[in-house]
């Protein structure tokens, strides 16, 4: 399969260097490339891409502004892609439904698995971000509204052990093995917990599930 990839970044050498990178990639197609927020929206919503490669920071409208309209509108998987890892940035993109968040000082090599991971509708997390997340988030005395408390406990038993996977960290090839079903399976239990929960990305959900104790 070939992974489609919309590259949203201001900076015109460094815009050319993951174009670069991922033209390398036998599996990835560049569809489209943006300079700024607003046209990485359009484009996104024209063009459907599988992946949008977006920077935090561009002019007319911030990246984080963008990954929600982007997938508010369901137009594609966004894995942002930024200097700093601020806490502003990291919790306003993952608030946004960014699937993924990775560090501009990352290899090629992990920068195109991020992209194939985010593809198959896992989540991607650079290592300092996921310890920060585990402890901000993952913590049993944080409390959980009772309206998310009702929507888990309406989702099927299948629904909830998948969910509780999602918050042991696990791919959906590592669900699909554990729970001995179909991948494709998988990734559509995935899709109809984020619709029942009305959550934007797997990390949502993941740190959602962590916040309920769920375990498998």
């Amino acid at each position: 399969m070939t992974i489609r990839v919309l590259v949203a970044e201001d900076q015109a050498a460094v815009r050319a260097a993951l174009v670069m990178i991922l033209r390398a990639e036998p599996d990835v197609e560049v569809v489209g490339q943006a300079a700024d927020g607003e046209a990485a929206v359009r484009l996104a919503l024209e063009l459907r891409p599988d992946v949008v490669l977006m920077d935090v920071q561009m002019p007319r409208l911030d990246g984080v502004s963008a990954t929600r309209e982007v997938v508010a509108a369901g137009a594609a998987q966004v894995l942002v892609l930024t200097t700093f890892d601020l806490d502003e940035y990291v919790y306003g993109a993952l608030r946004a439904g960014a699937a993924g968040f990775l560090l501009k000082d990352l290899e090629a090599d992990t920068l195109v698995e991020g992209i194939r991971t985010v593809a198959r509708g896992d989540g991607m997390l650079a290592p300092s971000v996921t310890r920060r997340l585990i402890g901000t988030f993952a913590r049993p005395d944080r409390p959980v509204g009772p309206a998310a408390r009702e929507a888990v406990a309406a989702l099927t038993a299948r629904e909830r052990e998948v969910l509780a996977c999602v918050g042991a960290g696990m791919s959906n090839g590592e669900i699909a093995a554990r729970l001995e079903m179909a991948e494709a399976t998988t990734k559509t239990h995935v899709s109809r917990i984020l619709a029942k929960l009305r959550l934007r990305s797997r990390v949502q959900a993941a740190i959602l599930a962590q916040d309920l104790g769920l375990t498998i």
